[in-house]
């Protein structure tokens, strides 16, 4: 029994973390009244996510800007600010992870924060 549980453990613990690929509902579960926190492009941001689609982002020693998201089939699609060009990520689960990823840039991580957390320290 005792190399049963260990044959059992060590088979676990090399299982490989899979990335999943968030669908639109559940992206907007994920972001509905929470707030994104990352790192793009060097400059640490915080983005609200208001459930009536409406979308705050501050950047550190940046300007508070607004505009509006929505998830289109498993996209999340934002357009900063208001009016502008819609853009679109997928959203990403690795290793316990989030993840924005766009045809154009890299993968990158973020956390979710519940609430409105618009502080940057």
């Amino acid at each position: 029994m005792i190399r049963f549980l260990i044959a059992l453990l060590i088979c676990s613990s090399t299982v490989k973390a899979q990335s999943i690929k968030l669908e639109g509902a559940e992206i907007k579960s994920l972001l509905s009244g929470n707030t994104a926190v990352g790192v793009r492009d060097g400059v640490q941001y915080r983005q609200y996510f208001a459930l009536n689609g409406n979308t705050s982002l501050l950047t550190n020693g940046g300007s508070l800007l607004l505009g509006k998201w929505r998830v289109k089939a498993a996209e999340l699609q934002s357009q900063m600010p208001s009016g502008a060009s819609w853009r679109g990520w997928f959203v990403m689960q690795y290793a316990g992870d989030w993840f924005w990823v766009s045809k154009t840039t890299p993968p990158t991580i973020f956390q979710v924060i519940e609430g409105k957390k618009l502080g940057i320290n």
